[in-house]
């Protein structure tokens, strides 16, 4: 496979890398070999995932959290954490998600909006792996339009009493501690919720067809009720939740790149070794010329999301440009999966190889953490001043 990669970098991207970027990708590659790729063609088929166990490794890595400052987490540059998300989803976009949800959406929501004592005891913790979290905001009836979310929080005395219900929440029934998003007199306002909360329960989603290794849950808020000090102070409106979900869709615009090139550095060695008509099927110009465009739409998509790095990592981001990165690179990685597939024939829909699987799941990826029609309609905003939402 280290071959196939190298043949892949047509552009000689891994020159840009600095010495620190190198080890650090290295390093994650390495855990992902040895510990992940081993196990997951498993976990996937059983639709199971040691996720607490893997947490603690994934802390002890460093990679939980690993773009924040304080609290235990790393402090690394954006691109540095773009590039482990690239190589965990190499291996599975559900393993990236586990990572995801827990550092860009659980504990951004602490670090970004938390006070300093719910920052002091949930973040440490959570950076270890030791605690988990997740992030509630997406409901049944609130998907791409979280403004209509119905789960409402009323103020009791010195308390607060939720209600409501949130969907396809990643680590859901795993969380120690949830941050919920919920509707108040003043406006949307977020919470954190510990697990065993009395009316706190959560419902896993089973008969996935895709992101099989990951854990999916309901949570439902019957009578909860928490203290103030449970709420997030500088949670404040939608464009708190929503600050968080560009921080995990950045990480998407990497991970998926990591996906592609393991499904298509998985089709380039098959079909070297693959022989009909007397010569590998790596030798006919059918097969090199999808080779060629994969190859060029691969790079495409490690372009995009250098540059997002790089913009990010200068303190100029904005949201236009995550939902160029999600618009193109998802959907990108989504056609090489698919054509990877056809080079390896009737064994590319088996999960001995890794090609369809990455293809199932990103089909998930372009959905969630906005739907590639919400970044349509974010980049049209952006080209023509008109918002075309409503």
């Amino acid at each position: 496979m280290s071959d196939a990669l190298d043949r892949l970098d047509l552009l000689d991207l891994d020159d840009d890398l600095d010495g620190d970027d190198r080890l650090l990708r290295d390093t994650v590659r390495k855990f992902a070999d040895d510990r992940l790729r081993p196990n997951i063609r498993q976990w996937f088929e059983d639709g199971t995932l040691p996720a607490r166990e893997l947490a603690q490794e994934f802390g002890a890595l460093g990679v939980l959290g690993m773009h924040l400052e304080g609290y235990g987490c790393a402090g690394a540059k954006a691109s540095q954490y773009g590039l482990a998300c690239a190589e965990i989803e190499a291996v599975d976009s559900g393993l990236r998600s586990l990572v995801s949800v827990q550092g860009s959406l659980a504990m951004f929501c602490i670090w970004k909006y938390g006070s300093e004592d719910q920052k002091q005891q949930w973040l440490p913790g959570m950076a270890k792996g030791e605690l988990l979290g997740c992030f509630g905001l997406t409901e049944p009836d609130a998907g791409s339009d979280p403004a209509g979310m119905r789960t409402r929080a009323v103020r009791d005395g010195d308390d607060w009493v939720l209600n409501g219900s949130k969907m396809w929440i990643t680590n859901g029934s795993l969380a120690d501690v949830a941050v919920v998003w919920a509707r108040t007199d003043d406006g949307v306002r977020g919470f954190l919720v510990e697990k065993g909360t009395k009316g706190f329960t959560t419902q896993d989603v089973h008969h996935k067809i895709s992101l099989r290794a990951s854990v999916t849950s309901e949570l439902v808020l019957d009578d909860v009720r928490v203290p103030e000090s449970s709420r997030l102070p500088e949670g404040l409106g939608l464009k708190a939740p929503l600050g968080a979900l560009s921080e995990a869709r950045y990480g998407i615009v990497w991970g998926v790149t990591g996906a592609a090139r393991d499904a298509l550095a998985s089709a380039l060695d098959y079909a070297g070794e693959r022989t009909q008509f007397d010569k590998p099927i790596a030798g006919f110009q059918l097969t090199q010329k999808k080779f060629a465009d994969l190859a060029v739409a691969l790079q495409h998509t490690q372009l995009t999301a250098a540059r997002i790095g790089a913009l990010k990592d200068a303190g100029r981001v904005r949201p236009h440009h995550i939902s160029f990165g999600k618009f193109s690179n998802v959907r990108t990685a989504l056609e090489i999966c698919r054509e990877a597939r056809s080079i390896l024939g009737g064994s590319g829909i088996t999960t001995e190889y890794p090609v369809l699987r990455h293809a199932v799941n990103l089909e998930t990826v372009y959905t969630y953490e906005g739907t590639h029609e919400v970044h349509t309609l974010v980049l049209g905003s952006k080209l023509t001043g008109l918002d075309a939402f409503r």
